[in-house]
């Protein structure tokens, strides 16, 4: 949990003196990546909001996304991580939207994703969309990993000129 306060620190510092903001989704990570930017003082001036997007009724209920703008696209995927992130910024108003899904363990998903598997989106004036693949199953350590592979993007998009 150290390393992913640290990062937050570091994503919370770079917000701070970029002035922007950022609204989180996640999935799998469970609200670790809010977490870890909450825990800076001074979050107020860049987290807007975040949601743990955990089921097909949080993401209608909590972001307006239907099945129809679902349409062609499952859950665990790029394209989904992208329209979360993309959604989010909207809705909240903010420069950056951030967005992880996927399958944290111990088994895999329903849509046959092993158990490891995560795709994190940033979207903002750059948009960026990775997919992570732990090997394993041990959900706390994918929680982690999930939530810091994401920071870690965001901390790399927010460094670069």
């Amino acid at each position: 949990m150290q390393a992913l306060f640290a990062t937050g620190g570091i994503v919370g510092a770079l917000l701070k003196a970029r002035r922007e903001t950022v609204a989180v989704a996640e999935s799998s990570a469970g609200g670790l990546v809010s977490a870890s930017l909450l825990a800076v003082p001074g979050a107020s001036a860049y987290f807007l909001g975040g949601a743990v997007v955990y089921t097909a009724t949080a993401r209608e209920q909590l972001l307006g996304i239907t099945r129809a703008d679902m349409a062609g696209m499952r859950s665990s995927s790029e394209p989904y991580a992208l329209l979360l992130a993309r959604t989010l910024r909207v809705r909240f108003g903010t420069v950056w939207g951030i967005a992880e899904t996927g399958a944290s363990g111990p088994t895999g998903n329903s849509y046959g994703d092993a158990a490891g598997h995560s795709c994190l989106a940033i979207s903002g004036p750059v948009e960026r969309v990775v997919t992570l693949e732990t090997g394993h199953g041990d959900r706390a350590a994918n929680m982690q990993a999930f939530s810091l592979a994401l920071l870690g993007l965001f901390e790399k998009t927010l460094s670069e000129p």
